[in-house]
């Protein structure tokens, strides 16, 4: 059978490398200056780059298991996603951080159900996102939706903790979205916690508010709880 992984390979050095070739020898002699981080979730039918449109050398990437993003203490040990954070905010000075949540989250949807006893890694993990779960025993769509997004406030909520983000936040350097991403609709919802919640892209005004500005954090506190 052939490899497909290799042919893969094969074609992106000839077919799809040569259209960028500049454009990725300008990435090493410059370096890259991406202004956004994007937590997002590994799921395969999340793909940032054609969310966004973003090309090479405009995201700074991190993927987990439900965008989840784990406390600044190293309470739950060492973590590449923190150390990921730290490095976008410290080295890259990103100007942006968008945590991107999704519909038919198999994470989220382990919230309320069972693990498998030999994936202690990932029962652990999935801890990060129990403060979104909502108090019913078998979730229907709704409920599902509502904990994707409560999730993805929860994780905002979670950055601030980093002394770094918090610092930039506050000095209006740096900007803190979140996204829910609907799969079959096509469309991504926005946080803007000065309407109240998520919106349709299609009917924003922005990629979604701070939501850390000093005049709306109680806005972003009624928001979370409400949820």
């Amino acid at each position: 059978m052939p490899d497909e992984l290799l042919q893969r390979l094969q074609r992106f050095h000839t077919d799809a490398f040569p259209q960028h070739r500049s454009h990725f020898r300008l990435l090493v002699d410059d370096g890259q200056h991406p202004m956004t981080l994007f937590i997002g979730c590994s799921d395969s039918r999340l793909v940032p780059y054609l969310l966004t449109g973003a090309g090479p050398g405009e995201l700074f990437l991190v993927r987990n298991v439900g965008a989840f993003v784990p406390p600044h203490d190293q309470s739950q040990g060492f973590h590449g996603t923190a150390a990921a954070i730290e490095f976008a905010v410290l080295n890259l000075q990103v100007r942006r951080i968008v945590v991107c949540g999704h519909s038919h989250c198999g994470a989220i949807r382990a919230l309320y159900g069972d693990v498998p006893a030999e994936a202690k890694n990932l029962a652990q993990w999935l801890e990060l996102g129990r403060e979104a779960a909502l108090p019913v025993a078998e979730p229907g769509p709704e409920a599902l939706r509502r904990t994707e997004q409560r999730a993805v406030v929860l994780q905002l909520e979670r950055l601030m903790d980093y002394p770094m983000v918090r610092q930039r936040v506050e000095a209006g350097t740096l900007a803190l979205h979140g996204w829910h991403y609907v799969i079959e609709d096509g469309e991504v919802h926005v946080f803007d916690v000065q309407r109240g919640g998520f919106v349709p892209a299609a009917l924003a005004d922005n990629a979604g508010t701070g939501p850390y500005l000093p005049h709306v954090q109680d806005a972003v506190d009624d928001e979370a709880t409400r949820l």
